[in-house]
């Protein structure tokens, strides 16, 4: 009895003590930017001084941003062209709680330290681009696990690029372009653009040199030079080629095989139930789901995303499904069979219909209405440069149902739902060109991640370039943040730009989509955003109304940003002359009295 009135008793004061924990790190926060100063600011380009200690004082610094503005506890540096010389710079690692460094465009040089994860772990963008940094890039990278973006181009570095950085699953961004390195390109970074690899010796995927060929190719100049035939360095290099040719196919199943692990470990559970909402949908069972997946390969993967990996289900009539294996879901099944009840009612013409679900050991099946045409993102952002892009009527039917979609999640869908995840990728395409909302509700599936730090590092909010600020400072999700978010898809589709890479700004210009229309915005010259496809074609007008919806919608302050009732009232407008809205919705989204961000379910 004594031992559990102890424990009671000590119980609250442990919790004290870790609550307590950050007010400690101020100090050593103003301490971190002391050392840097002193470290790389030789010509006092940074103007910072320390004579106020006061909590907030270095949050008015030039290129700091904080967690809060009234809290010495450092969020991320800006110090890109500030001037900067000398090494890596010094104190870092008392900036404990730092998620974004940028030291691009400076005069610093030596090596990356060794202990680079050890100074940072809380890393998610790293900009050491346009300096003279050499030795080798620092294996440690791979235990910053939080990594988005790396961008270490037009430096001195040399060696290869480390294998170990397959480990960055959240990698979204890679650049080692303009450096010296040398040998194989991990398979596991070939998904970025060849550009951003450009090395005289780096070879491999996605680089147009095979490693094995051009190796061969260099054998060969030197037993050419030594026997004086060009015959014989042709014949080694074609048996090479033949060799590797056959190998090819072996080593693509292998690799197949190990990405497609997980569908082998529940074949034991094939008479699994496929619980489907719809009754016109016949009844299925896992196994008719492996068949029509051919087992849930890699060729029938048609996108990925933070929520999951969506398969393309061909069934024995010929008619199509949408099956999302969920990523890092761990709730009970009764819990997940509950959420799967409310979301499978959630019925509205611009929501991609849940048809049903299933549960086989660990693993958790959605099935969706498949729809042929794809993502928004593809149709913005085409692989195949000679694609046609949208004409502008289409691009407005498409805002206008993605803006009806979510108000009425927001307005009135009982019960209320917010999306955080908004983004072209989530809005999928009808054959008549009806904007489609998925992922809604998933949040709420997604494993919850215990601390404030992590939950924001994970991308719990969203994908980068779509996530409001006031997330990083307040890590909590609301209906402004989907109006954030629904806005810089709105831009996108006004300008045909990425969320975070702008293609039309200067070569200089290192912010994202919203960074660059802020500064048009701010210069009078917002119309030099549009597409320039979309211009002289009697829209005009429509595209700078929605422009300005756009950019109210991506206002810093949540408050002064419209809810999606008035966004969507405000597109319906420009679009009044398309019919494109049913007069039956608007019947049924008049907001309610209540306030919506008090009702709304958040993921937690």
């Amino acid at each position: 009895m004594a031992t559990k009135c102890f424990c009671a008793a000590l119980l609250p004061i442990l919790l004290c003590f870790m609550l307590c924990q950050p007010c400690y790190g101020t100090v050593s926060d103003i301490q971190c930017l002391k050392k840097l100063k002193a470290s790389v600011d030789l010509d006092n380009k940074l103007e910072w001084t320390f004579n106020n200690n006061t909590e907030g004082s270095i949050c008015v610094f030039n290129g700091v941003e904080c967690w809060h503005p009234n809290e010495n506890k450092v969020l991320a540096l800006h110090l890109g062209s500030m001037g900067l010389k000398g090494k890596f710079p010094d104190g870092l690692e008392n900036c404990s709680s730092m998620t974004s460094l940028d030291l691009s465009s400076n005069s610093l040089s030596g090596p990356i330290p060794a202990d680079f994860s050890k100074r940072l772990p809380f890393i998610t963008n790293l900009d050491l681009s346009y300096n003279s940094f050499s030795g080798q890039i620092p294996e440690s990278l791979a235990n910053c696990t939080y990594l988005n973006n790396i961008n270490l181009q037009h430096n001195k570095l040399t060696g290869n690029i480390p294998g170990q950085l397959a480990a960055l699953g959240r990698l979204a961004q890679f650049n080692v372009a303009d450096n010296q390195l040398s040998g194989q390109i991990p398979s596991s970074l070939s998904k970025f653009p060849p550009s951003n690899f450009a090395n005289q010796d780096l070879c491999g995927r996605p680089l147009s040199n095979d490693c094995t060929a051009t190796s061969s190719s260099r054998t060969g100049v030197i037993v050419g030079s030594a026997v004086g035939g060009a015959v014989i360095t042709f014949i080694i290099v074609a048996v090479i080629l033949f060799i590797l040719l056959r190998k090819m196919p072996a080593k693509k199943k292998g690799k197949d095989v190990e990405e497609n692990k997980w569908a082998k470990s529940i074949k034991g559970a094939k008479g699994a139930k496929v619980s489907m909402f719809e009754k016109s949908v016949s009844k299925m069972k896992l196994n008719d789901l492996m068949k029509a997946t051919g087992d849930f390969t890699k060729e029938n993967i048609i996108g990925t995303g933070r929520s999951g990996t969506m398969y393309k289900a061909t069934l024995p009539d010929g008619s199509f499904l949408a099956i999302k294996r969920l990523q890092d879901t761990q709730h009970l099944e009764s819990q997940f069979t509950s959420e799967m009840s409310t979301l499978g009612s959630v019925k509205q013409r611009n929501l991609v219909p849940l048809l049903g679900y299933c549960i086989a050991k660990n693993e958790r099946l959605l099935v969706y209405k498949y729809m042929p045409k794809g993502s928004l993102y593809d149709h913005l952002h085409p692989k195949n440069s000679e694609k046609k892009g949208l004409e502008w009527s289409l691009r407005l039917k498409i805002a206008i149902g993605t803006a009806r979609g979510l108000a009425w999640l927001h307005h009135s869908c009982n019960p209320r739902i917010l999306h955080r995840n908004i983004s072209s990728k989530c809005i999928l395409i009808d054959d008549d060109y009806e904007a489609k909302i998925s992922d809604f509700g998933l949040a709420r599936l997604m494993n919850p991640i215990d601390t404030h730090l992590s939950t924001f590092v994970n991308g719990e909010f969203g994908d980068l370039g779509y996530v409001a600020p006031e997330y990083t400072r307040t890590l909590v999700a609301t209906p402004k943040g989907d109006v954030y978010s629904f806005g810089v898809v709105l831009l996108e589709l006004i300008t045909g730009e990425e969320p975070t890479r702008v293609s039309n700004a200067p070569e200089n210009f290192k912010g994202s989509l919203v960074d660059w229309i802020t500064y048009l915005s701010n210069n009078s010259i917002l119309p030099d955003a549009i597409d320039k496809s979309l211009i002289g074609k009697d829209s005009d007008a429509e595209l700078l109304q929605c422009m300005k919806v756009a950019c109210s919608c991506v206002l810093s302050s949540p408050k002064e940003r419209p809810t999606m009732f008035e966004v969507y009232q405000l597109l319906r407008a420009v679009g009044e002359k398309y019919h494109f809205s049913a007069a039956d919705d608007e019947l049924t989204m008049q907001p309610q009295n209540a306030d919506p961000e008090d009702e709304l379910i958040v993921a937690n």
